[in-house]
């Protein structure tokens, strides 16, 4: 499939509050997300990684600068079709017990029902298909509150793909899974921007198994960000650079963080 440029930042000023009373977490923000690129974010607690996951959602405004999705500032395009452009999965537990599986990923169908929020053949087509593409459709008709964790991250990463959006937003999307979960996720989202061509942008902590799967990295690193490959980032030292002052060190050879004293 041929790239295109999904999603770009233009000089942008993340933080909150307006005018003199502004507080500024993150300024001269500017990189482009191709279509089928999985984008990980990275940096230590506190550094604003969150609050561009939700400017980037259009959840916040930025203090300046713009976001364009497909080409159009992300501001002004009216919420229906900005909830077709971008979907997002954020940290808090979904309180969507009392819902079927096959229910909650419905509800990613809401920017295409009517006014009556009718699923029509083609909405449960869509719920089928994307049920599928996380190996949830044999657990369609339990509760979401049955579900374990891990599974239940399926749940919500199937209902951000009912809603066909070619951006997906991921804020610590392995927060609070055992290790294999927290592994088959990241390797879900992968097929799912290589197969689905897909652009998916997530924050995480797990950085040694991310970095075996994403294509570019966003990073954090002493009040600026950074944007660049896999690769550009290791060999220039960027990755290194994000917890050296906390007694490890970034192994190049092995793709890992060691204690200082092992190396």
């Amino acid at each position: 499939m041929q790239e295109r440029v999904i999603l770009e930042a233009r000089n942008l000023t993340i933080g909150y509050g307006k005018g003199s009373s502004a507080i500024k977490v993150a300024d001269n923000i500017s990189f482009a997300l191709n279509s089928g690129e999985l984008v990980l974010m990275l940096g230590c607690n506190g550094v604003g990684k969150s609050t561009l996951l939700r400017t980037l959602s259009a959840i916040q405004p930025p203090l300046a600068g713009d976001v364009l999705i497909c080409g159009e500032s992300l501001y002004k395009i009216n919420p229906r079709e900005l909830s077709q452009r971008v979907s997002a999965v954020f940290t808090d537990k979904t309180m969507a017990g009392g819902l079927l599986v096959e229910e909650v990923v419905a509800l990613g169908r809401y920017p295409y029902t009517g006014f009556f929020g009718k699923i029509t053949e083609e909405d449960s087509r869509v719920v089928e298909s994307a049920l599928s593409l996380v190996g949830m459709q044999d657990k369609s008709k339990r509760y979401l509150s049955q579900l374990s964790d891990g599974e239940r991250q399926k749940v919500m990463i199937a209902k951000a793909l009912a809603q066909q959006t070619p951006l997906i937003i991921l804020d610590e999307p392995t927060a609070f899974l055992d290790l294999p979960s927290r592994i088959e996720i990241l390797y879900l989202l992968k097929r799912l921007a290589e197969k689905e061509n897909k652009t998916i942008i997530l924050s995480t902590h797990d950085v040694e198994q991310s970095l075996s799967v994403a294509d570019k990295l966003l990073l954090f690193i002493d009040d600026n960000i950074k944007f660049a490959s896999i690769s550009e980032a290791i060999e220039r030292g960027d990755v290194a650079q994000l917890f050296e002052s906390r007694g490890v060190v970034f192994d190049k050879e092995r793709g890992v963080f060691v204690p200082k004293q092992n190396r």
